[in-house]
């Protein structure tokens, strides 16, 4: 089956950035779209970014200048730059994948989810 494996969350500082990677494993055919999503305690969760197979992407109203979602097809890997972070970024990040593997079977994973905290 195809894994996700998240890293880069942490605790920084307000203004400050982070880097969050997500690693796609498996015997992948395509990944067809990519996205990171958010979630506080007694929310919904919601989608911070969506990156296509063809490189288009869309952020919520929150984040658009300050977040960039990336891929690198070659290592199977999504990333989201996180610029000038703010505390009301504080949330459990999750990642997505949509695509489908070597067998021509769709698959639709996701990671574990990271914590990102921002301090005042």
């Amino acid at each position: 089956q195809v894994q996700l494996v998240e890293s880069g969350g942490g605790l920084v500082q307000g203004g400050g950035s982070l880097r969050l990677s997500c690693a796609v494993s498996g015997s992948i055919f395509s990944i067809n779209a990519g996205d990171w999503y958010r979630q506080t305690p007694g929310n919904q969760r919601e989608l911070v970014a969506h990156i296509t197979k063809d490189d288009y992407t869309n952020y919520a109203d929150s984040v658009k200048g300050r977040f960039t979602i990336s891929r690198d097809s070659a290592k199977n890997t999504v990333y989201l730059q996180m610029n000038n972070l703010r505390p009301d970024d504080t949330a459990v990040y999750y990642c997505n994948a949509i695509g489908i593997d070597s067998t021509f079977y769709k698959f639709d994973s996701w990671g574990q989810g990271t914590q990102v905290t921002v301090s005042s």
